[in-house]
């Protein structure tokens, strides 16, 4: 299934604050989301947003709704929960 990826301006903002390295990674994380749900994807249980996405230090904060992935946060994952 083909997903729309719509970012929350916290999530940009939290994206600008990632050194680049480690931003083009995580983009390229979420980009591989657009195709399925591809990666190391995690529900979460009483949290919200629902879903997590590893990706090295730092955990992508995300939920699925009809056909868009929307992503609130891009954070450390000592911050992350």
């Amino acid at each position: 299934m083909k997903y729309i990826i719509e970012f929350k301006s916290t999530a940009l903002k939290d994206l600008h604050k990632i050194n680049n390295s480690d931003a083009r990674k995580l983009l390229v994380k979420i980009a591989i989301l657009e195709n399925g749900m591809k990666g190391d994807i995690k529900k979460l249980t009483n949290y919200t947003p629902e879903y997590r996405l590893r990706s090295g230090d730092y955990r992508v904060l995300f939920e699925i709704i009809e056909n868009k992935i929307i992503i609130y946060r891009i954070k450390h994952r000592k911050d992350a929960y």
